[in-house]
């Protein structure tokens, strides 16, 4: 069985990352005007804006079997063994992880291994996770 989580999207967070791309520059355009290397920094900003937005958008979680898959734009993760996920917890870290929002949860795996995720209903998440293995200590 084969179940797809999509990613919760934090459209604050969105906003910080445009502010972070397109700020610097709105002093440079209004004392220049849209020409010359001002547009075209506009315009590579704008093109890697338009990945960050790929990246928010296309990140899901799936858990295929006993295996969780996480893939975020084109870039996918090293699969986990869901029989190896000892402790799921709420988080809002802002550590970099394939969660397109603050509202996160901490999934400990492997002897030392953590992941930060992002779904949707993160209940539901879990409880097919623990489905799979009944051992995950929930700490939501």
């Amino acid at each position: 069985m084969v179940k797809k989580f999509r990613s919760k999207v934090s459209y604050g967070l969105l906003i910080v990352v445009f502010g972070a791309f397109l700020g610097p520059l709105i002093p440079q355009v209004m004392e220049e005007g849209l020409q010359g290397k001002t547009l075209w920094g506009i315009l590579i900003l704008v093109v890697l804006f338009g990945f960050v937005l790929h990246l928010f958008f296309m990140t899901e979680y799936t858990i295929d079997g006993s295996v969780l898959k996480i893939k975020s734009g084109f870039f996918s993760y090293k699969p986990i063994e869901i029989t190896t996920i000892k402790k799921v917890r709420a988080s809002n870290s802002i550590l970099s992880s394939p969660a397109a929002s603050l509202d996160r949860i901490a999934v400990s795996y492997g002897q030392f291994d953590q992941v930060l995720l992002s779904p949707i209903d993160k209940i539901e998440f879990v409880e097919h996770l623990q489905k799979i293995n009944p051992n995950i200590e929930n700490e939501l």
